[in-house]
């Protein structure tokens, strides 16, 4: 294993729940990605998760309604093609992985494992939330690994960080049935003044903890937003058998 990360960017991404390395995949490598994305976006290759499913707050009703049959994400993104797989066991990646996990590496494919899209007019906003609310694992330790393949800023609904949210406890006060921040509580909106937003170009790379409060905006222009997503995790820390988390293959990286 190659100790590409320094001990500062370590103890950054442990404190504060995240980390972002500037132009990690090459522009050629991205737009191969992206290229694959649209075309199989464009006959709708599945399998698919529409912005009818989520059942979020100004989300279609359905898939009949206007709407509903907006893509939101290309699931499966690890067998869709080589340049997803490559990317996913990047040796880079996974040594950079292994220093912040400190432990060999799992990719899951139960979780993330997909190129999330954001079309404009319905790309629908999501709210705070932790990845963590839909895996089951004996520790809450992973990590999210979201390549961007375009510009991704508040105006197109990239991502918003609260840094060192992955270390809070909350009460269940403040949370909604899905398990998202209620907006109208005090204590969540003094947390959401922390926000900050995540600025990022093509080929950059933002690593964060599952427990990381994180948020989405709707895509206020008129192009559509493309990122690639996978989750990963210590070979010694399993999903917990009988879950959604079991229910796809781990594969150990190194």
């Amino acid at each position: 294993m190659r100790n590409l990360l320094t001990s500062e960017p370590i103890a950054r991404f442990h404190e504060q729940g995240f980390l972002v390395i500037r132009k990690m995949v090459d522009p050629q490598d991205c737009a191969r990605m992206k290229s694959v994305a649209l075309e199989q976006l464009a006959r709708a290759q599945p399998p698919l998760e529409y912005e009818a499913d989520v059942g979020y707050a100004g989300a279609p009703e359905s898939r009949d309604s206007v709407g509903g049959r907006t893509v939101r994400r290309l699931r499966g993104a690890f067998d869709r093609d080589e340049c997803f797989r490559n990317w996913a066991t990047a040796p880079h990646l996974i040594d950079m992985l292994h220093q912040l996990l400190d432990e060999p590496v799992c990719i899951t494919l139960a979780h993330h494992n997909c190129i999330m899209t954001k079309h404009p007019q319905f790309g629908t906003a999501t709210g705070w939330h932790r990845d963590i609310r839909y895996w089951s694992f004996k520790q809450p330790n992973l990590i999210s690994v979201w390549l961007a393949l375009g510009p991704e800023d508040p105006d197109n609904g990239g991502l918003l960080f609260i840094p060192g949210s992955h270390r809070l406890q909350m009460r269940p006060e403040q949370m909604d049935e899905l398990d998202f921040l209620r907006p109208e509580h005090p204590d969540n909106q003094a947390l959401f003044a922390q926000g900050r937003p995540l600025l990022l170009n093509p080929g950059d790379v933002a690593l964060f903890h599952s427990g990381l409060f994180h948020s989405g905006g709707r895509n206020n222009t008129d192009q559509l937003k493309t990122s690639v997503v996978f989750a990963y995790h210590g070979a010694g820390n399993a999903p917990v058998p009988g879950t959604k988390s079991a229910a796809a293959p781990d594969l150990q990286l190194d």
